[in-house]
């Protein structure tokens, strides 16, 4: 179960009110909150992690998917702007990069608090991201669902999935798919790309073209696996990393009150 927050597109999993700093997590295409369960436990006491629940899927299932950007982050970015009690990272994976990016832009730009940083895992940069059309195609848009690897290859072949999921998954992929991202350094946060070795989506260069969007220090950090490298219970080497920088930027800004 998750705790319930003011705003349909938060999932709080683990309440943790006394934790001095929060990360919220932002789903892949054709994902859920539900997907990052067990990264947001993994996280250490003093940090609370929410995550980001689409409409259209789990308990928003009956509402419609959005399917252009702008549908999707002008509601979540005013949904976001209650977190302003304790500094608060965004972490977006695939589509979800994206999303995450775009919702920073949009707090920017309306003046309001911005995350700390933003984490951005298996998403080229947006100086190398391209239009495609396989929304367009249930076989091809169900053959990448199945080769990246996001969803239990057993879960896919049972009756109804294809028919169940596909709605959800045609309008996050026309979602990506028509995304033109701005080309612009509007951002003043340190950026943390993140990407798996043998990610077929994202290379070292397509990671750090994401330090064209900000002009605060950007990190590249490699993991090893494929596009979903952080799927299941969280894995040791995104935990141990993201953990040591979030306590870095605790102990960072200790010093700067003294």
């Amino acid at each position: 179960m998750s705790t319930l927050v003011p705003n349909p597109w938060l999932r709080c999993y683990f309440s943790r009110p006394e934790a001095g700093r929060r990360v919220v997590f932002f789903p892949h295409g054709g994902g859920s909150a539900s997907f990052y369960r067990p990264l947001v436990h993994a996280l250490p006491d003093d940090v609370e992690g929410m995550a980001v629940q689409y409409p259209g899927r789990e308990d928003r299932i009956g509402e419609p998917c959005p399917t252009d950007m702008p549908g999707l982050v002008e509601p979540l970015a005013k949904a976001l702007i209650q977190l302003d009690d304790k500094p608060v990272w965004f972490f977006g994976h695939s589509m979800g990069a994206s999303v995450a990016h775009e919702v920073t832009r949009l707090l920017g730009t309306a003046g309001e608090p911005l995350p700390e940083r933003l984490v951005v895992s298996g998403r080229p940069g947006p100086a190398r991201q391209r239009p495609d059309d396989k929304h367009l195609d249930d076989e091809r848009l169900w053959a990448d669902v199945c080769q990246l690897g996001g969803t239990d290859a057993t879960l896919l072949q049972m009756p109804g999935i294809r028919e169940m999921t596909l709605p959800v998954l045609r309008a996050d992929y026309r979602l990506v798919g028509t995304y033109r991202p701005a080309a612009a350094r509007d951002l003043s946060v340190p950026v943390s790309v993140c990407y798996g070795t043998e990610d077929p989506e994202v290379d070292a260069a397509g990671a750090a073209a994401w330090a064209e969007i900000t002009s605060a220090d950007t990190e590249v950090t490699a993991f090893p696996g494929g596009h979903f490298y952080l799927r299941g219970p969280a894995p040791a080497e995104l935990t141990h990393w993201l953990t040591g920088r979030l306590h870095a930027a605790a102990d960072l800004a200790g010093r700067n009150r003294r």
